[in-house]
């Protein structure tokens, strides 16, 4: 073990948060943060007009779209050169006029946020000295994420003002804003426009709402968000954008938007085909260690993610990694987001070859050179089951890019043998026991 570790300089890290209480929000700004280029996404678009028998237009170029020059270059200064694949498909809607309403599935990373900000810009007429567009986030992080977005987007059309209604930028009673588009978090902008009457909701022509689904995770912003649509006008173009489209999420959809053109993901199963699973018995978690340790000391590996269930777990393994005289950090969840951040993106650089973590990292985060994943514990969900989707998403960090990749589970007793035995039948995969004293096989499937 030591000598592996020597050989390949790692640093631990250690991850730790509740298993079953991932902050939505914190989650989404952690994906824009560790995230500076356009994810490739291979999701069929699927898109639902309102008028099926209106031409349905796409475009494959940015110049296309007959954007004013100052916003053009913009773009271009942005690193975007051609659309994202949602990017083809959104951008004409959110451009048409008469404007056209739209809810639209896109994850982090494929260009929504630069979509809907380039419409805003867009439908601005900077003559007129009021508010109209308007954008509503979930968290003060998120709108300022946004915020920074519609600035870079903005930087050659400095006609354009943009206002923050977040908490702590506070306003003189009586003021009325000339900034063209205000973004917000739901609360504070439902005060600045019906109660301090810092901008007329009857003058927006466009009303953008993001990250729906985290919208409606959040205790009251359900509730206000209706509100600040109601006050809005009729001709008002309405975009709704959601990285999930579960039902909770279409039911609120279809309140607050009407009328809508609808663009899906196509859903793509994350494949296993490239990723060989093995399952290792032990008696207890000092067996597990012990495992781990073999593993390491046998195999060649670039970079590893291994991933704990709890934060007892966590706290455990960073010890007996401390005691064995290996720096461990330890990242807990009250640090900031950007912080977590940080330590991803050292990873990905490879300043460290090994991550320690919990479901926070089980999606989002692609690294060619990971080559092993490892259940230290396997996901349970809240009814004592296998949790399927976040086992999925967990060996999903390994076999990317085209490569080969390898999954090795701890079981440590007969429940989770169980578990095993759920995660096959679920994913009709056979998963393979591995004898971690006989490991030359597995070296040379490896290499």
């Amino acid at each position: 073990w030591r000598r592996a570790v020597f050989s390949l300089n790692c640093c631990y890290f250690i991850f730790f948060f509740s298993p079953f209480s991932v902050d939505p929000a914190e989650q989404s700004l952690l994906n824009k943060l560790i995230r500076h280029n356009l994810v490739k996404n291979r999701n069929q678009v699927e898109v639902l007009q309102r008028d099926p028998n209106s031409p349905l237009f796409s475009v494959k170029t940015f110049e296309e779209l007959r954007l004013k020059p100052q916003l053009l270059q913009g773009v271009y200064t942005m690193g975007f050169n051609r659309p994202s694949r949602i990017q083809e498909n959104a951008l004409p809607m959110m451009l048409a006029e008469p404007p056209q309403n739209l809810i639209a599935q896109s994850q982090s990373g494929t260009g929504k946020t630069a979509a809907f900000s380039l419409a805003m810009l867009s439908h601005v007429n900077p003559a007129n000295k009021w508010t109209q567009c308007l954008c509503i986030a979930p968290t003060y992080e998120l709108a300022v994420q946004i915020g920074h977005v519609i600035e870079q987007m903005g930087k050659f059309y400095p006609e354009v003002k943009l206002a923050y209604a977040v908490r702590g930028n506070r306003l003189l009673r009586g003021t009325t804003i000339q900034e063209h588009i205000v973004i917000g978090t739901p609360g504070t902008v439902l005060d600045w426009g019906l109660k301090l009457k810092f901008f007329d909701p009857k003058k927006i022509r466009v009303f953008v709402l993001d990250e729906a689904d985290v919208m409606i995770a959040t205790q009251g912003h359900q509730d206000q968000s209706i509100r600040i649509q109601r006050l809005l006008p009729k001709d008002c173009q309405m975009l709704l954008l959601s990285a999930t489209f579960e039902d909770s999420v279409w039911s609120f959809a279809e309140r607050i938007i009407p009328d809508p053109n609808i663009i899906k993901l196509k859903r793509e199963e994350e494949t296993l085909d490239t990723i060989k699973q093995f399952y290792v018995v032990c008696k207890e978690k000092e067996d597990k260690f012990s495992a781990l340790c073999n593993i390491y000391g046998s195999l060649t590996i670039a970079q590893a993610m291994i991933f704990c269930q709890t934060r007892r777990m966590a706290s455990w393994l960073s010890g007996q990694l401390s005691s064995e005289g290996h720096q461990v950090a330890l990242l807990s969840g009250e640090m900031m987001v950007e912080q977590r951040a940080a330590v991803i993106e050292r990873f990905r650089e490879g300043k460290e070859k090994v991550l320690v973590t919990t479901n926070v990292c089980s999606r989002g985060i692609d690294v060619e050179q990971v080559s092993i994943v490892v259940n230290f514990d396997l996901p349970v969900g809240r009814d004592g089951n296998s949790d399927n989707e976040t086992y999925l998403h967990r060996i999903g960090r390994t076999g990317r890019f085209g490569k080969k990749g390898f999954a090795f589970n701890m079981v440590d007793s007969q429940e989770t043998m169980d578990l095993i035995h759920q995660i096959e039948l679920h994913f009709d995969r056979k998963i393979v026991k591995l004898d971690t004293d006989d490991l030359d096989e597995l070296e040379k499937m490896m290499n």
